[in-house]
């Protein structure tokens, strides 16, 4: 994990690669509550005899599932001491450029794009880069907005 003492220090390394999440092992369970909370039961998600002879070869993580999982990654990548409080501002694109299937290891790797102060806080853009292990291409590849404010 990286550590910046103050909201200037982490300012000034924009365009810096931030480092990279543990990787995480994604389970049917995980999926079949993401499916349950978001009403998303599609069967390249949920039925894995079904999906065994689909497309995929097997159950894939929904999209938002996969995005979902940024925010943890975010926090153990980097941490600003000094910071009263951090919140999803939003995102400003989005793409899921392969997917993931069930049972697969997946990590994110953090760039700092930007920050700039506004009368909330600093609004940092970082690009979030999930990895799937043995896999050549990103699985997805979000710039995120992140509102930072000092006490």
């Amino acid at each position: 994990m990286r550590s910046f003492a103050s909201l200037d220090e982490f300012s000034a390394a924009v365009g810096e690669h931030l480092g990279h999440s543990e990787w995480l092992r994604v389970t049917q369970e995980q999926v079949d509550q993401f499916a349950g909370a978001t009403g998303d039961s599609q069967w390249i998600h949920t039925d894995p005899e079904r999906a065994a002879t689909g497309p995929f070869g097997g159950t894939i993580l929904h999209g938002y599932l996969t995005l979902a999982l940024l925010p943890a990654m975010m926090r153990a990548i980097f941490d600003i001491e000094k910071v009263e409080l951090g919140v999803n501002f939003g995102l400003d694109k989005v793409r899921f450029p392969r997917p993931v299937p069930v049972g697969s290891r997946v990590r994110g790797g953090a760039k700092l794009t930007g920050v700039r102060e506004t009368p909330a806080g600093h609004l940092a853009a970082v690009r979030m880069t999930v990895e799937v292990e043995g896999e050549p291409r990103a699985a997805c590849v979000a710039d995120t907005l992140s509102l930072f404010v000092a006490p």
